[in-house]
């Protein structure tokens, strides 16, 4: 199935979408990826997903990528003697290592590690920010706050922290079980939660070993503050704008969204926009016009995907908002104003190689008005060297590595296509010819280019252009 836009859909599965018809449904409508949030997964039912994905592919014939979202820490308070309590601003509250229930003077909190590391001046933001207390004292065992806004708090609210940087990895013991279960089954993207440092990362590569790409969800003021460092050490970044709003001012979101995506698209990694993109779609079978331009946006300012959470994980409508996110895609990418937008925000290439082909490739299909890009690719570098140049035509990525492709499905503008390895170049230019006319890219008569390294199935040796007719049977023409 060829896809007639370059932004990719991910698609969170839940319970209004466990049963492989719904997967199949959800593909046909547009899906390119699917996400398991182990948040909300037991390993039994994400071993009973990653099956009915690879089903679902092995159907459709095209490679999907899966991504296992990591829970992370959750931080919570702890329970009340009336499971609420009602509170004013300007009062003194306390939390504390005190396990007793709460009441309106005080609260346990079961975390020593924020108990170690509040300091005065420091906010604590209760249940997404809807009560948000200011910290005047700490001594190491409770934290003598001041409500600054909000009236209530009730049993296990979660608990953020957005001046603290709290001394823990972002791996809880839950995650790395979570982790080496899902390695096990092989999914393709590692998402992990609340990173905070650069750190966070090498943790998880030293378990993964290459077996998964790693994305890093940008959710904390730490972790905006270090973003060069964490994109530096990720195969991919998530705008996770859900957290993201509650540690951050309302209004600091969308340029600190733009801030990220930028930064992907000059180092050429992924960049995922995440939460409540069509969250009326949950209950309703539109969504309010206000959605449709915050997807828009995202597909303009050039990300790799769009996310889906709730929408088609637990609302009542999966099929339609995915449906919905795929005809708003369409739509942007055939606005008279899309290629400008997204030509002004290129960057100059890195001095290597595979920048300097992918530069000239992207400007040799420019000015021939040719088919498509032809990438060959084993580790994936390619492929995602010729997305960071957004060319204006299709590319079709070409690897013997059915997993390569699996991650690739995740990158902007790629059609990624499982295929034997060229035996020589001319195999290799037969092979691309006959990929791009069957995938229908190409007709007879029309030309392609042809980007690979050489000597052949050497990872990271981008160093050829070819232009190639494609013949009357699909075939190299001469």
């Amino acid at each position: 199935m060829r896809r007639s836009r370059k932004v990719k859909i991910l698609a969170t599965l839940g319970p209004s979408s466990f049963e492989e018809g719904m997967i199949a449904r959800l593909y046909d409508a547009g899906a390119d990826v699917f996400r398991i949030n182990m948040s909300h997964t037991d390993h039994a039912g994400m071993r009973e997903l990653v099956t009915r994905i690879r089903n679902v592919e092995r159907r459709k014939q095209r490679p999907i990528g899966i991504l296992a979202d990591l829970q992370g820490p959750k931080l919570r308070v702890g329970t009340f003697k009336d499971k609420a309590v009602s509170l004013h601003v300007g009062q003194e509250f306390t939390l504390d290592a005190d396990p007793a229930p709460g009441d309106e003077t005080r609260v346990h909190l079961p975390h020593p590690e924020i108990l170690e590391a509040v300091k005065p001046g420091h906010r604590l933001l209760i249940d997404d920010g809807r009560l948000q207390l200011e910290a005047l004292k700490n001594d190491g065992s409770a934290i003598l706050c001041r409500v600054i806004a909000g009236n209530q708090i009730s049993d296990r609210k979660g608990v953020s922290l957005p001046d603290t940087e709290l001394p823990l990895g972002a791996l809880t013991e839950k995650d790395r079980r979570d982790l080496d279960a899902v390695l096990a089954t092989g999914v393709d993207w590692i998402a992990l939660s609340f990173i905070q440092r650069p750190q966070d990362l090498a943790e998880v590569r030293k378990v993964a070993r290459g077996r998964a790409s790693l994305m890093a969800k940008i959710e904390k003021p730490q972790a905006v503050q270090r973003l060069a460092e964490i994109l530096e050490l990720s195969d991919a970044l998530m705008v996770a704008r859900g957290d993201l709003g509650v540690e951050m001012p309302l209004e600091a979101v969308p340029g600190i969204q733009k801030q990220i995506t930028r930064a992907c698209r000059r180092a050429g990694k992924p960049v995922v926009v995440a939460t409540q993109m069509l969250e009326s779609m949950i209950s309703a079978p539109v969504p309010t016009r206000a959605e449709v331009s915050d997807v828009a946006a995202a597909v303009f300012e050039g990300a790799d995907a769009v996310m889906l959470s709730a929408e088609s994980a637990a609302g009542q409508y999966p099929v339609e908002a995915v449906a919905m996110m795929n005809a708003i895609a369409t739509q942007v990418e055939r606005d008279p104003t899309y290629k400008d937008i997204i030509d002004a925000q290129r960057t100059p290439p890195e001095s290597t190689g595979a920048d300097a082909i992918s530069l000239a490739a992207r400007q040799i299909a420019e000015t021939l008005n040719l088919s498509a890009i032809v990438t060959y690719t084993s580790s994936g570098t390619t492929g995602l060297r010729a997305a960071r140049e957004r060319p204006h035509v299709p590319i079709v990525t070409l690897s013997p590595v059915v997993e390569t492709a699996r991650r690739l499905s995740l990158v902007w503008g790629t059609h990624c296509v499982v295929s034997e390895d060229a035996t020589d170049l001319d195999d290799m230019v037969d092979r691309a010819c006959r990929i791009a006319f069957e995938e229908k890219f190409a007709k007879p008569g029309d030309r392609v280019i042809i980007t690979a390294g050489v000597p052949l199935r050497t990872p990271g040796a981008t160093n050829l252009l070819r232009i190639a007719y494609i013949g009357s049977d699909g075939l190299r023409g001469l």
